[in-house]
């Protein structure tokens, strides 16, 4: 077991491997078995994320091909991993910047047609997702009208994923 100091308090802290709820991606997305710096003395703990560049990659890859329209989140998630702001991402879709704004906060729906366009643009322009365009897209028949988060289950060893109930 490691001991290292914590980022918070500078207690010592011990490396631990645990399930990690990744709240910084602003989805329901747990990472597995990752290590943490946990510290005893002040409750903090730390994710040691590896290869977070694939890890953000996956997650993506995931939301495209989620059997479910995309929420705001998910918009907002796929908009920031190509590294676009909401004026450009808009003027890319063909809409006004405040319409894609009301998609990532769920005051409006995303339709259907655009609901796949953005999932093609992110396929198209993601970096490393280019090799994953016909398999997603041969998936867009079995995606439900209903609109439902995907909680993604991420292991970070096999960079492979699931959808948890």
């Amino acid at each position: 077991m490691k001991i290292i100091k914590c980022n918070n308090c500078e207690a010592k802290a011990q490396v631990v491997r645990a399930d990690y709820d990744f709240k910084d991606s602003g989805l329901p997305v747990v990472l597995e078995g990752i290590e943490l710096v946990k510290c005893r003395t002040c409750g903090n703990a730390d994710p040691i994320i590896p290869k977070l560049s694939k890890v953000i990659r996956m997650i993506a890859l995931a939301v495209i091909r989620k059997p479910y329209r995309l929420t705001g989140a998910e918009v907002r998630f796929l908009r920031k991993f190509l590294h676009m702001n909401g004026v450009d991402f808009a003027a890319l879709l063909k809409v006004d910047k405040t319409t894609l704004s009301k998609w990532e906060n769920d005051v409006i729906e995303i339709g259907e047609q655009t609901d796949r366009l953005i999932r093609t643009i992110t396929i198209g322009l993601g970096e490393g997702l280019q090799g994953e365009l016909k398999d997603t897209i041969g998936l867009f028949t079995q995606i439900s009208e209903e609109i439902r988060p995907a909680k993604i289950r991420l292991d970070t060893k096999t960079m492979s994923y699931q959808y948890a109930a």
